[in-house]
């Protein structure tokens, strides 16, 4: 609808914003990454590890070059360790006998 006096040069797209800066910041992600992450080391590591891996990712900006906020890095690096030992756990479980020994 570039015709009857609506011209698209009059007000161009901003070209430094990509997204909507409606949703949580990164800092915020990145405390709830970690929370998740301590909180799955007790119960529900299973589902609060991945969610503590994808909080981490996107306080980061999704990338891993650059500056790497701290919260957000311990979240991504605890919510591994918390999905592994879940996994772990689960596989010790599923075999017979009593766990992992």
């Amino acid at each position: 609808m570039a015709g009857f006096s609506h011209g698209t040069r009059r007000h161009p797209r901003s070209r430094g914003r990509t997204w909507s800066r409606t949703g949580p910041d990164s800092a915020t992600l990145g405390i709830v990454g970690t929370i998740c992450a301590v909180a799955g080391f007790f119960v529900l590591g299973l589902i609060l590890g991945p969610a503590a891996i994808i909080c981490g990712w996107l306080a980061m900006g999704r990338t891993w070059s650059g500056a790497r906020p701290v919260p957000a890095l311990v979240a991504v690096v605890l919510g591994a360790i918390d999905t592994l030992l879940a996994i772990l756990w689960l596989a010790g479980t599923a075999t017979p006998g009593y766990g992992f020994f």
